[in-house]
């Protein structure tokens, strides 16, 4: 027997559509007001590693309370994502993809920098020129 799906991208879209179509909310849901909410969501996940060193912030998902928060806020900056993408039209997926295949072009990797990873997959070391 096997346990329920996972959920899709557009499964999540369409109940995030739904739970704020129930609530009446869609006046609310403009592109401005999802953009500014998706940056308080981001904010609130920041503060969470804010002034933490790296070998703390590296350890913040050892500690129960402190990942509850953060499987929280990355879902809300998620949900606010998913819900902007909606307002405005946007496949989230499609956008992303099409951004690696530009930064791919853009930010070639260096010939002295590839070390052989699995399947022949070029790594680049050279983490400082490491845009999305």
């Amino acid at each position: 027997m096997t346990g329920p799906a996972e959920p899709t991208v557009e499964a999540l879209r369409q109940r995030l559509v739904h739970f704020a179509a129930a609530r009446r909310w869609e006046p609310f849901h403009t592109p401005k007001n999802l953009a500014a909410a998706l940056s308080v969501e981001a904010g609130e996940l920041l503060e969470i590693f804010q002034w933490l060193t790296p070998e703390q912030a590296d350890a913040v998902m050892s500690d129960p309370e402190r990942a509850h928060r953060v499987h929280d806020e990355v879902a809300d900056v998620l949900a606010y994502l998913l819900q902007f993408c909606t307002a405005v039209g946007v496949d989230p997926l499609e956008a992303l993809a099409a951004k690696i295949e530009r930064n791919e072009l853009r930010f070639p990797v260096p010939m002295d920098a590839v070390d052989a990873g699995e399947n022949g997959v070029g790594v680049n070391s050279d983490v400082d020129d490491q845009p999305l």
